[in-house]
């Protein structure tokens, strides 16, 4: 049996590890498999020559990574019942280059080694086009299958571990493996970044703006001391951003998955503007940098695979965006780590699965992450001399599924604010 690194069990050493650790933030792969995609059908559609594409996703190609256990790539996401899944894995390795930002981290006994603190199911559906995003708390506890490591030994598995600890077992493949058995999704693609390359990644599309809410954020730990008040954060900013938990009302890793919501929320916005979307030249650097900083599964390293996904979600409306926590319950084992909510997570699965739209009923001001910034319109009363044509026939209108309670979340046209830790004066 190979030995495996495990996350300590005791809770207050981790706790305190990753009280200082940097979790690499949402925004690091999600932009970047979406900088790639879009960069793909950008050559596509405006008839770049085919070495351009080539050069493109060639050193994309030389690290990528066979998923074991997994479906194989459909043919034409377009078209393929049920859609897609795509894995999205954050570790949270010390770059040299980046190294002297994290302090302790990567300085002390434990600079070595990985664990995969973000970990984010991508849900594209059909027909309609819809995508979900799921968010695993690193501190949930599961089973670990038994997976081969990168040096081909098979590491035993565990029925209760951390699943930060997945990728220590056997890389991106593991976590992988791990989500497909947690979730009953088929993971055909998956990518993996490490938390470094926010810096690139927010300089390339000039940043994206963040609201910060009640009186502002304080965190020794990120060494965030900001005002209350919208505000742009690139570079080493986002990634302090990102990293906040000790800034938030609460201080948990769970109200931090809901301010990096915020800022998906944000950034799908801002990917569609025309600053980025609009603009070829911002778009090509966004996907050539991107392509830089991924190790993709072998099936993203396909172009038309990229560009098939390009085309299944460029046109999913805002609200048909939705970024959910998968449902936890405290662990009884362990107060600082959580246990999958199995019953309520069935229904978040039995949504996507039906494809039907999501309404979140958790009251986003009770996550401890963020507050509402900006309170839903009320419906206009109804007109009483309509101008439609009574014969014609009505458009079929689809019901939303109300999730449990336990599962925070929100859509990309929604705005929320960061639950900042300072006291609002007044």
């Amino acid at each position: 049996m190979s030995q495996t690194r495990r996350p300590a069990r005791q809770g207050r050493r981790t706790v305190a590890r990753h009280g200082e650790l940097s979790s690499p933030g949402p925004l690091a792969f999600v932009l970047k498999l979406v900088g790639v995609i879009a960069a793909v059908a950008l050559v596509a559609g405006f008839g770049v020559a085919a070495y351009a594409l080539s050069d493109l996703t060639s050193s994309f190609a030389d690290d990528a990574v066979e998923l074991e256990g997994q479906g194989t790539v459909p043919p034409d996401i377009g078209a393929i019942e049920g859609g897609v899944d795509v894995l999205l894995v954050g570790t949270d390795e010390c770059e040299p280059e980046y190294a002297h930002i994290f302090g302790d981290r990567c300085t002390g006994p434990e600079a070595e080694g990985q664990l995969n603190d973000v970990n984010m199911l991508v849900h594209i559906s059909d027909d309609p086009r819809r995508v979900t995003v799921v968010s695993f708390p690193r501190d949930l506890m599961v089973p670990i299958p038994s997976c081969t490591s990168e040096d081909g030994t098979t590491t035993a598995g565990s029925s209760y571990a951390q699943i930060n600890s997945a990728w220590g077992d056997g890389g991106l493949s593991c976590v992988a493996k791990t989500i497909k058995e947690l979730s009953g999704q088929n993971v055909p693609l998956a990518a993996k970044v490490s938390f470094g390359n926010v810096i690139n990644i927010t300089d390339a599309i000039g940043g994206v703006e963040v609201c910060i809410g009640n009186g502002g954020i304080k965190d020794v730990y990120t060494g965030i001391d900001w005002e209350a008040g919208a505000r742009t954060v690139q570079g080493v900013e986002a990634l302090q951003f990102l990293r906040t938990r000790h800034g938030l009302a609460n201080g948990s890793d769970l109200a931090r998955i809901s301010n990096q919501q915020q800022y998906m929320s944000s950034l799908a916005r801002k990917l569609v503007s025309e600053e980025v979307i609009s603009n070829p030249a911002t778009l090509y650097k966004l996907a050539t940098t991107a392509v830089d900083n991924i190790t993709p599964s072998a099936g993203l390293t396909n172009p038309m695979t990229l560009a098939q996904i390009a085309l299944a979600v460029k046109d999913v409306p805002f609200q048909d965006i939705v970024f959910l926590q998968y449902p936890v319950l405290e662990d009884p084992v362990d107060p600082n780590r959580v246990v999958p909510d199995y019953d309520a997570a069935e229904q978040m699965w039995a949504a996507l699965a039906a494809n039907e739209p999501i309404e979140v009923t958790h009251d986003q001001d009770l996550t401890g992450g963020v507050i509402v910034a900006d309170p839903q319109p009320t419906e206009a009363p109804a007109d009483p001399t309509p101008s439609a044509d009574p014969s014609a026939t009505p458009a079929p209108s689809e019901t939303a599924v109300a999730l449990p309670e336990n599962i925070p979340g929100q859509n990309a046209a929604q705005q929320t604010c960061s639950a900042g830790n300072v006291r609002a004066e007044g």
